[in-house]
C-alpha cells in the first residue's frame, strides 16, 4: 500500500466536512467516490459528525466538486469542505494506529496486516490491509452484518451473493463460516481490485470470486441466481429501489441482509421489501447503525 501511493503522488490531502446526522449518508458516499480511506466520527458537538477522507493531492477535483454539489441538494446541507496536507508515513501511522484487532460477534476477529502477533484462538480471522481501512476500522454496517452471519451459519446457504462488496469483508467472512463459494461485486474498479487483494491474502481465492459489476442490472450476477444468501451492505437509497430485485433473486425461505442505513431510515428501507413479499426476522443494531435479516 505504501509502494502503490508513492507511485500514485508525492502528497496527500485529507478533505472533511461536519455534518448533521441526517446527512452522514450523503456526504460519506460523496467523499468516498473519489477517497481511497474515508472515515466518520461524532464530533463534540451535539448531533454532528466529522466525515473525512484522503486523496492524493489535486486528483478527481471535478469529481469531488460535483459530488459534494450533489450531497448538498439531496440533504438541504451545504457545509464547506476544510483541506490540510496529509504525508504519507504519517497517515499509515494514524490509521494503524486506529485499526486495533477487533473482536466481532462471537466468531470473527478483524485485523490489519500490520499486527504480528498470533491470531486469535477459536476465531476466524479475517486480514485486511490497514492502508485501505476508514475511521476506526470498524463500522456498525459491517459488524452487524458478521453478526447476523453468525445467526444463519447453521442454514448452510449454497449460492451466496455479496452485493456491494467494497473491502469483500463479508463475502470472506461468509466463505470461512459456510465453507461455500461466494459471488462478490462492487460498481466500483478500485473496490474490485482492493476486494481482490484481501481475498488473495486471506487465501481464499477457490471460494470467493470477486467481480466488477452494477448489481442486478449485470448479469451475470443475475444467471447466477436464485441465492440462497444475498448480503446487501449499501446505502438506504438503492437498498430501495433494488428491493424488488432482490424478492425475485431469492430462494423461498431464502435470507438477505439489509445493511449500510441508520435508525431513522429503518422503517422506509423495511417497508419497501415488505412491500415485494419479504418479511422481518431480526434486526440488529451496531450504534446508529441497523442491519435487517430478512426471509422469504
Amino acid at each position: 500500500m505504501v509502494a502503490t501511493l508513492k507511485r500514485q503522488a508525492k502528497a496527500l490531502e485529507t478533505v472533511s466536512v461536519q455534518v448533521p446526522e441526517a446527512a452522514l449518508e450523503a456526504y460519506e458516499l460523496a467523499l468516498s467516490s473519489v477517497c481511497a480511506s474515508v472515515g466518520f466520527f461524532r464530533d463534540h458537538k451535539p448531533g454532528a459528525w466529522h466525515v473525512e477522507g484522503v486523496k492524493p493531492v489535486g486528483s478527481n477535483e471535478l469529481q469531488l466538486s460535483a459530488a459534494l454539489v450533489l450531497a448538498a441538494g439531496l440533504t438541504g446541507v451545504e457545509v464547506p469542505a476544510q483541506r490540510a496536507p496529509t504525508q504519507i508515513t504519517g497517515w499509515l501511522a494514524r490509521t494503524h494506529a486506529s485499526f486495533p484487532e477487533q473482536l466481532v460477534g462471537r466468531r470473527f476477529a478483524v485485523r490489519g496486516t500490520h499486527l504480528r502477533n498470533s491470531s486469535r484462538p477459536g476465531r476466524i480471522t479475517l486480514t485486511l490491509d490497514a492502508g485501505f481501512a476508514f475511521g476506526s476500522g470498524e463500522h456498525g454496517s459491517t459488524r452487524g452484518c458478521l453478526r447476523a452471519l453468525e445467526r444463519v451459519a447453521w442454514r448452510r446457504p449454497r449460492r451466496i451473493l455479496d452485493l456491494g462488496t467494497g473491502s469483500a469483508i463479508l463475502a470472506m467472512a461468509a466463505a470461512h463460516l459456510v465453507h461455500r463459494r461466494v459471488m462478490a461485486t462492487d460498481i466500483e474498479p478500485f473496490s474490485v481490485r482492493v476486494a481482490r487483494q484481501n481475498v488473495a491474502l486471506n487465501r481464499l481465492g477457490r471460494l470467493v470470486k470477486i467481480q466488477l459489476a452494477d448489481g442486478w442490472r449485470s448479469l451475470p450476477v443475475r444467471a447466477g441466481g436464485p441465492y440462497d444468501l444475498v448480503l446487501a451492505n449499501i446505502l438506504a437509497r438503492p437498498l430501495c429501489l433494488m428491493a424488488g430485485r432482490l424478492a425475485l433473486q431469492l430462494v423461498p425461505g431464502g435470507t438477505a441482509f439489509v445493511s449500510g442505513l441508520l435508525r431513522t431510515q429503518l422503517r422506509g428501507v423495511l417497508a419497501a421489501h415488505r412491500r415485494h413479499g419479504l418479511r422481518l426476522e431480526t434486526t440488529l443494531y451496531e450504534g446508529p447503525w441497523t442491519t435487517l435479516i430478512l426471509r422469504r
